[in-house]
């Protein structure tokens, strides 16, 4: 198996021991992003910019690996407030076109940094790059 790192200065730096997404033949398994600007590292304030700015931060990683959100086929949301659901409906319609990618929320106590929001992903590339 011959795996190779995905990064980008578009995206923030990982802030941990981890990548910000391993692709493996035509799969990209994208690290969990939070709503961190990627120039200043800082945290964007309110639920729907930090969802934007999550989306931001995936689409980023996903064109790295060559591929663009619509290749996502499985997208993880980690919600500290499951109240925010319909917010990420409507911020989502906004990135995606159908089909949509297969999809769970999952409420949590808490977060990196105190973000409300974080989602991960895994991508499927037709044409290998």
């Amino acid at each position: 198996m011959s795996k190779s790192v995905i990064s980008t200065d578009q995206a923030p730096a990982a802030i941990g021991t981890y990548s910000q997404a391993i692709k493996v033949g035509q799969t990209v398994y994208l690290s969990g992003q939070i709503p961190l600007q990627p120039e200043t590292m800082e945290l964007v304030e309110g639920f729907s910019a930090q969802t934007a700015q999550v989306f931001d931060n995936l689409k980023a990683v996903a064109e790295a690996a060559g591929g663009t959100l619509n290749d996502i086929v499985k997208l993880n949301i980690f919600l500290v407030d499951l109240n925010n659901f319909a917010t990420v409906n409507e911020i989502m319609g906004r990135y995606f076109t159908q089909p949509y990618p297969a999809r769970a929320a999952v409420g949590v106590a808490s977060l990196p940094r105190n973000a409300e929001v974080e989602m991960d992903a895994i991508m499927h590339i037709s044409q290998p790059n």
